[in-house]
Formats: structure tokens, sequence, C-alpha cells
């Protein structure tokens, strides 16, 4: 019965299959129209801009991060390094200037505090009197010193320590 069937509709199966086949060998060109149009450009982006190809550039580009990663990591450790230095430079200042002895005109005696970052330094004093002129110098350590210290020393380190 089947035999029959496609005897009597031979034709009009062929025709089908025919159709189809066309249909078929239409997408298969457009397929390959395409393939070649995303291949050029592959190929294209494989070779690059500069004629190199990927993965010539991808290596140079890793090759330029590694030098810059390790540049960077010379920079932190150079950075670290002055950071450290500048812990023991004077950062902080104060000056104090006022009369010592009444029998002379103006404020021209000092103290000075000149302290780290830890409130390590020196406190100097510079008396001016009316036949001679005395400094002094005294050690700070952690905001204190072994020697005492005048009002406007202390005046001096207080201000100094509170910057």
């Amino acid at each position: 019965m089947i035999l029959s069937i496609l005897n009597q509709y031979q034709s009009i199966i062929y025709i089908v299959v025919l159709i189809f086949v066309i249909i078929l060998l239409i997408i298969e060109i457009l397929n390959r129209i395409e393939l070649n149009r995303i291949e050029k450009k592959y190929r294209k982006l494989m070779k690059g801009s500069t004629g190199k190809n990927i993965e010539e550039m991808l290596f140079e580009y890793k090759k330029n991060v590694e030098e810059a990663i390790e540049t960077v990591k010379n920079i932190k450790d150079d950075y670290n390094d002055i950071n450290e230095r500048l812990k023991g430079c004077v950062q902080k200042v104060s000056i104090v200037r006022y009369r010592a002895f009444d029998d002379v005109g103006s404020d021209l005696s000092f103290s000075i505090a000149l302290l780290n970052d830890k409130n390590n330094g020196i406190v100097l004093t510079g008396i001016y009197g009316r036949n001679e002129c005395t400094t002094f110098a005294k050690p700070i350590e952690n905001g204190i010193s072994k020697y005492d210290l005048s009002d406007e020393e202390k005046m001096a380190l207080k201000e100094a320590m509170s910057k």
C-alpha cells in the first residue's frame, strides 16, 4: 500500500525533495558567504594592526604588565622607606618669644621646640641680655626632657606636641 501511494505521488515527492535540496543549497551558499566574512575578520584580528599576530601581541602585553607590576613594587618600597625616614625628621615646630629681663626693651629671647613624629627632638632657648646672649639646647624624648624646662620652654614644647 505504501509503495502504491509512493508510485502514485512520485512526481510530487520528487518536486518537494528537489525544492528542499534547492533550499538547502541556498542556505549552504549563504553559510559559506557568512563563514568567509567571519574568517576574514578573524584573520585580520589575528594579524593585528601592526602586522604582528595576536599571540605575539599578548606575550608583549603580558611582559609590559609584569614590568609595570615590578616598577610599582619598587615605587611602593621606596615610598615606605621615605615614609619611615620622614618619621625621624623635624615635623613639629613651635617658637615662643619673650622678654627674659625687665631692663631689655623687646621680646628678643626665644624658645624653639623642634620635634619629630614621635615627639623626640630638642628645645633651643636663646636668652638675650643687655651684656650677653646665652643659648641652651635640651634634648626631648617622647615629649619629656631630662632637664628642667622653663615656663617658656614648656609652652613651646606643648605647642609643638599639639601640632
